[in-house]
């Protein structure tokens, strides 16, 4: 039987031989973190950078929130890395990497990875994203996961020659800045959409009507004089599923976590209520329409709580509103459909809504106080402008945010092919 060769799947066609099989300790010096004792001052806020691994989430880092001076990396056990050290986190969190722009230190939640010069930085930084599996397999623990130095330097791995690690370094790093430019594209257009709507719900922007005029003042009003209360379900997580059934329930999990301010049924995954649950009991005006908000009524973030969607587009489907929310229904006569949902975003709601939030740990917002939320409103042809150009701006967001996904996924692709 013809042994297998270490040559990758996809690669450049210049480059022929096999990959050489290696370990990480023929790669590398793996260095631990340390920490200085908090109690001596002298020890704290110097010019060395500190980092812990809450902090490595890009993959290059050069100011931590924390520093040390030279007396605390002295009297612990942290050492000096040089710039282009590769960060990994080898405790709890593990596999996670970011490449150091600058000379800094870790605490011990790391094992941190210093290449040596017949290797690429970049490329050994690539193969560990790829292969985050065989570090996460091989630790232990108890109270919590950790992969020790000498375990991490057993680990196999296969390598080309120095340029064409080079060239497959050059190549991710390509792909990587095209996702950041992405990523700072969608930050901006996130940061442009948050100053707009200031000025607009502060009145400091105004649109006019299709002759060029002013609209009325915007009039002043309570929540409850546009919107009313229907009533929800308490229907658990394990009461739902994303396979069957005939009708869908929004959970206020998914409105803190993923669900768009619009809420539009054909671009969001949305659960179905089981279908041994008795929800012939629930009354038909009970069931979700265009136009109607969804609160989430508690959040352990008081900045959080009384978070909202509008529902736009049903699409004709049967949904309920579910455990921990609040379903308001609008008098379209007053408000138009795809305005609310922006309303309850702007500035003045929501420090309304922090202000009437209760409780300590978890703060949560009822119906009653909602209701007396004090609302500024223009009039219904002004409402359909704003949400047309607000909307506008989501579009683009999500778009930026589908591109990002999709570049992500096909460097994932590249990366399995042109690594052994």
């Amino acid at each position: 039987m013809e042994k297998q060769k270490n040559i990758p799947e996809l690669r450049f066609p210049e480059f022929e031989a096999e990959w050489e099989k290696k370990i990480l300790n023929d790669t590398c010096t793996i260095v631990g973190g340390g920490t200085p004792d908090s109690g001596k001052e002298e020890f704290w806020n110097g010019h060395i950078q500190w980092f812990t691994p809450t902090e490595i989430k890009m993959d290059y880092v050069s100011k931590s929130e924390r520093t040390i001076t030279e007396l605390g990396l002295k009297k612990s056990s942290a050492r000096l890395l040089p710039d282009g050290t590769i960060l990994l986190t080898s405790r709890a969190t593990i596999g996670e990497v970011a490449i150091a722009l600058n000379e800094c230190t870790t605490n011990q939640g790391f094992q941190s990875i210093i290449v040596n010069k017949s290797y690429n930085n970049l490329f050994i930084f690539n193969w560990i994203k790829n292969n985050r599996y065989q570090f996460v397999r091989r630790a232990n623990g108890s109270t919590f996961l950790e992969i020790s130095k000498s375990e991490i330097g057993k680990i196999p791995i296969c390598a080309p020659t120095l340029p064409e690690q080079q060239k497959i370094a050059f190549f991710f790093t390509a792909i990587d800045q095209k996702i950041l430019q992405l990523k700072q594209k969608k930050t901006l257009l996130e940061q442009y959409k948050k100053g707009v709507m200031q000025k607009i719900f502060s009145q400091q922007i105004r649109f006019k009507d299709d002759n060029g005029q002013k609209y009325p003042k915007w009039v002043k009003t309570k929540f409850h004089d546009i919107y009313t209360f229907r009533n929800t379900n308490s229907f658990s997580r394990e009461n739902l599923n994303y396979k069957n059934g005939d009708v869908k329930n929004i959970h206020y999990g998914d409105i803190h976590t993923k669900f768009n301010t619009l809420f539009d049924i054909t671009k969001e995954e949305i659960p179905y209520v089981n279908e041994d649950l008795p929800i012939y009991k629930i009354s038909v005006d009970n069931y979700c329409k265009a136009g109607d908000l969804v609160f989430a009524d508690a959040s352990e973030d008081l900045t959080d709580v009384g978070k909202s969607i509008e529902l736009v587009n049903l699409n004709n489907e049967m949904v309920l509103s579910g455990l921990h929310t609040i379903l308001a229904r609008p008098n379209l006569s007053k408000i138009t459909i795809g305005f609310g949902g922006y309303l309850m975003k702007s500035d003045d709601i929501r420090k309304q809504i922090m202000h009437e939030a209760q409780g300590s740990k978890v703060s949560s917002i009822s119906a009653s106080k909602l209701s007396c939320i004090q609302l500024n409103i223009p009039v219904p042809e002004e409402q359909t402008k704003i949400a047309n150009f607000l909307s506008s701006i989501d579009d683009k967001i999500n778009y930026t945010q589908k591109q990002i996904e999709k570049a992500e996924v096909w460097k994932k692709g590249l990366m399995q092919q042109m690594f052994v």
